[in-house]
């Protein structure tokens, strides 16, 4: 294992025992917040200690097990120690590959509720009910993962397309999942307006932002310009004779945000401003890692809505993930939300770039 991974590992190791003996401390047990502060961090670390020692132990191990084998006194005895070296030898390995994951930074957002976004892009009538196609996909996954979906707006079509959807997504490990799936998403299909046959391109954008605390994101009321309007539905038709729909917009970014699927307007502007936290959260981390890290368009899952990540191609059965370069050929599964093959490719290229970036730092 490289020398810079070990030293962060005796330094882990070393912060380990520190806690340890402070969570004994009478001062520190006394004081709530911080006693509870170093319980979690002792949580955290404890899974990378225990495997640290677990590698250690096995790393003597090799060692008297390539002492058996150049005394070389019984050949028997010899075969034996070889047979167990290389099976040590294989656990060592595994767990080096666990002990690199495990250095990993979490993304602090990995364990929040997802604000799902999507637009109809190029294509007109076919790129809105690609759009409605995807938001299917999502539900669908949501469902196999025990999530919650909740629609905050949506702009329908009058073939069942949208040209908009906001949604909430609540569950464990919502974001951790669905993060990779920002980024411009493409569909190649004969459309069904399509009276000769043709195969036609069409696109969708799809966002995922982390769902925003309150205290995470202050919002001077101030700054908020709030419109009150009649909704209406696809074709025109009133959904009720109130000015129940609400569009917010935030005057130093000059975010627009509308919500009119509730009757009631209070929570149609609920609603709104969860949208519009979200969209500030994502102003200001972007930001923020734009700042810090000059090299953030060449990682995995970059959230850059320009990008274009994925072809969904009818014809030959196919969803094509560009980053990662994979295809798989079951798109009338996928759609239906069987994307874990996927989205797994997608998490274990992100740690594989991160590993090596770790390598490299030291």
């Amino acid at each position: 294992m490289e020398k810079s991974v070990i030293k962060r590992l005796n330094e882990i190791n070393r912060r380990f025992k520190d806690i340890e003996k402070l969570l004994s401390d009478p001062s520190v047990i006394s004081d709530g917040n911080r006693y509870k502060n170093l319980a979690k961090e002792h949580k955290e670390l404890q899974p990378i200690v225990e495997t640290y020692d677990k590698y250690n132990l096995i790393e003597k191990q090799i060692e008297e097990a390539i002492e058996m084998i150049q005394l070389g006194e019984d050949e028997e005895f010899m075969e034996l120690a070889k047979e167990e070296k290389k099976e040590l030898e294989k656990e060592i390995g595994e767990l080096e590959n666990k002990l690199k994951t495990l250095l990993i930074p979490k993304d602090p957002n990995d364990e929040k509720n997802v604000i799902l976004e999507i637009r109809a892009g190029t294509g007109g009538e076919e790129a809105a009910l690609f759009a409605a196609d995807l938001f299917r996909m999502y539900c669908r996954y949501a469902e196999r993962k025990e999530w919650k979906v909740e629609i905050l707006s949506q702009n329908e079509t009058g073939l069942g397309g949208s040209k908009e959807i906001n949604a909430l997504i609540s569950g464990k490990g919502a974001y951790s999942r669905l993060k990779y799936e920002s980024g411009v998403h493409r569909v190649q299909r004969i459309p069904v307006t399509e009276s000769g046959g043709r195969i036609h391109t069409s696109a969708a954008t799809v966002a995922i932002l982390p769902e925003a605390a309150d205290v995470e994101v202050e919002i001077d009321e101030k700054d908020l310009k709030i419109d009150t309007y009649r909704s209406s539905g696809a074709g025109g038709q009133h959904v009720n004779t109130t000015d129940s729909a609400v569009r917010i917009t935030h005057a130093p970014t000059g975010l627009v945000v509308t919500c009119s699927n509730e009757r009631s307007q209070i929570q149609n502007r609920i609603k709104a401003m969860k949208i519009l936290r979200a969209r500030l959260k994502e102003i200001y981390e972007k930001q923020q890692k734009e700042n810090l890290d000059s090299t953030r368009k060449a990682q995995i899952g970059s959230g850059d809505r320009s990008e274009k990540i994925r072809t969904y191609n009818f014809p030959e059965n196919r969803v094509s993930d560009h980053r990662i370069k994979l295809t798989l050929y079951n798109l009338e599964q996928f759609l239906d939300g069987e994307m874990d093959e996927m989205i797994d490719a997608l998490i274990a290229a992100e740690q594989a770039k991160k590993i090596e970036n770790l390598v490299e730092k030291g």
